[in-house]
């Protein structure tokens, strides 16, 4: 038998750069699919509500159970703990009407909670919601998610009289009986 000798060719100039062009798109590709995904990822982080609301430059929208209220004129600042048995310290705040409060909401427990103000139709109707699209963001200054270990800060002027809510919408959370009330006089 005899020996066959390989004959190396040189590769055509188009298949280098078709290779060279493919491998660039495919970068470009990754890159781009990266830098997009890691906002998404962000915003649907339970870090990325922390203060969220404090800094919101949207124009304040009356609500039935009151107004964004301004930091400078707070009257008052009540601390609300939340605990993972689904309850909130205390469960029940009394307000005067036109009172600025700052409600500090402490998350004493090991999972992502949050605390919502609005009239019991509302919190019901938004905690429904909230099943159907467990990871919708919030960008409202009547709420905030509060991570575990950390605080959480809502001020509102209660310019409405009235028996409100506030509670945790997290699916499961709700339905375990995580309400408090809020008496405007």
């Amino acid at each position: 038998m005899g020996s066959i000798e390989a004959k190396k060719l040189a590769p055509h100039p188009i298949h280098i750069d078709l290779g060279h062009n493919m491998k660039n798109v495919l970068n470009t590709v990754i890159l781009s699919m990266g830098l997009l995904a890691q906002p998404l990822a962000q915003a649907h982080a339970p870090s990325a509500h922390k203060n969220h609301h404090a800094s919101s430059t949207a124009p304040a929208e009356q609500k039935d159970w009151g107004i964004a209220g301004d930091p400078k004129k707070v009257q008052r600042t009540i601390e609300i703990r939340m605990t993972d048995n689904m309850r909130f310290a205390p469960n029940q705040i009394q307000v005067k009407l036109g009172e600025t409060v700052r409600l500090v909401a402490v998350n004493a427990g090991k999972v992502l909670h949050e605390i919502v103000i609005g009239t019991p139709q509302e919190l019901k109707a938004h905690a429904e919601m909230m099943k159907k699209h467990p990871g919708m963001e919030h960008d409202e200054p009547y709420m905030a998610h509060v991570d575990p270990g950390k605080k959480g800060t809502i001020v509102w002027t209660f310019n409405r009289a009235g028996s409100f809510e506030f509670a945790c919408l997290i699916p499961g959370h709700f339905e375990a009986g995580m309400i408090g009330r809020i008496t405007v006089q």
